[in-house]
């Protein structure tokens, strides 16, 4: 928990594109200060100083310590003032607790300055020596956007080919995003294309992408194409189409594995990088995510407190004798709860985690559901490890398949 008994003045920031609002409280709950604020550097340092040279210590609150909060943090730690954010989710539970129903800059504002005052528990610091994390908080939030550019352009391109030629879709669809298979659909965008182009020329383009595949994927492309004898309306428009998303395809993965590269290379250099890195299933990606949003791990009490901040907690739900039971929590950080999904899901080859994982469908629970419970279990344990600066001990299957 952060501790604020030596601070003499909250203030609270809404941040903004353009300008901020800021509401500074004391200790005693009195307003210091309430008015729009520029986001530009002279204007905040003359906030600061005016709040430090009137009130003493000064407390800075964001409710988001990236992107646009990002110069009010850097000014603040340059002025000597402490900062520290109050998440979006634990802002927005919090403001059900204050009258009224408007929404407006100035409230929340006061509302994050007069949470940091008296709710001290539900801040979580900010390093500002990790230079390590704000840079790979920017790269993966870029990675992130490159790969849902790259799920949307590659459904449209499984759309376009499953429209004018399914059973060449069967072929290539599972190997759309395969170097090889881009690179003949760059080439050639309709199966008329394809087939005047000829099995050689075909293993020729593709030999370089995959050396061992090439000749067996020509020879499914062409038992593809004479499966079907008709030309689907629409084919001569996606020869324009298909050409052109390949590229763009291509364009996106090539630079996520650039990206790869670096985020591989900052998480190197963090020192927990190996602790995370230990646990199965935790590659670079997931690792960085989870070093995003967790870091050492000392804001949460417990290993129940990053679980429930994750939404891997089950939400109870008891009314009457009419409804009873668990179900999954839909809150929480939603980008964390993905990366502990997906690491579970990359830990099924793990004895240990995969026994685990066959006990939850045993008792009933399908696919999804045991996935969650393993995430669960392994956010219990990564809680562990960075406490306790250990790097993951698999259990004997044994124990683990005796475990509920």
């Amino acid at each position: 928990m952060i501790d604020t008994g030596d601070i003499d003045v909250f203030l609270g920031l809404d941040v903004g594109k353009g300008e901020h609002h800021a509401t500074a409280v004391t200790p005693a709950g009195k307003k210091a200060f309430d008015k729009r604020l520029p986001n530009t550097e002279p204007k905040l340092r003359e906030l600061f100083a005016k709040l430090q040279a009137k009130h003493g210590t000064v407390l800075v609150v964001v409710d988001q310590p990236a992107s646009i909060g990002a110069l009010p943090l850097a000014v603040a730690r340059d002025m000597g003032c402490l900062v520290v954010y109050l998440p979006g989710l634990t802002m927005r539970r919090i403001a059900d607790l204050y009258p009224g129903e408007a929404k407006t800059d100035a409230k929340d504002a006061f509302i994050i300055a007069d949470a940091a005052r008296a709710m001290p528990h539900t801040l979580r610091a900010i390093d500002g020596e990790d230079e390590t994390i704000a840079e790979l908080e920017m790269i993966v939030g870029f990675d992130d956007d490159l790969a849902g550019e790259a799920t949307r352009v590659a459904n449209r391109l499984h759309g376009l080919l499953t429209q004018i030629h399914p059973s060449l879709e069967r072929v290539l669809g599972p190997r759309l995003q395969h170097p090889a298979v881009l690179t003949l659909l760059e080439r050639f965008g309709s199966p008329a294309q394809i087939r005047k182009a000829g099995r050689r020329r075909l293993v020729t383009l593709s030999r370089p992408k995959a050396p061992r595949m090439a000749e067996r994927l020509v020879e499914d492309i062409f038992a593809a194409l004479d499966e079907q004898t008709v030309t689907v309306p629409g084919t001569e428009a996606a020869a324009l189409i298909v050409p052109s998303l390949a590229s763009s395809l291509t364009a996106v993965l090539d630079q996520r594995k650039l990206l790869a590269g670096r985020i591989e290379e900052l998480l190197e250099t963090h020192p927990l990088s190996k602790v995370l890195t230990s646990m199965p299933g935790v590659g670079v990606r997931t690792g960085a995510r989870i070093l995003i949003e967790v870091g050492d791990g000392s804001t949460f009490p417990t290993a129940g407190h990053l679980a429930a901040y994750a939404g891997l907690a089950p939400a109870t739900r008891n009314s009457g004798s009419s409804i009873r039971g668990e179900q999954p929590s839909r809150r929480g950080n939603k980008q964390l709860k993905r990366a502990f999904f997906l690491s579970a899901f990359a830990a099924l080859g793990d004895p240990a985690s995969r026994a685990y994982y066959d006990r939850k469908i045993a008792q009933g629970k399908h696919h999804t559901q045991a996935l969650l419970c393993l995430a669960r279990r392994r956010a219990d344990v990564l809680f562990a490890m960075l406490r306790d600066g250990t790097f993951y001990e698999p259990q004997p299957v044994r124990a683990v398949a005796l475990q509920t």
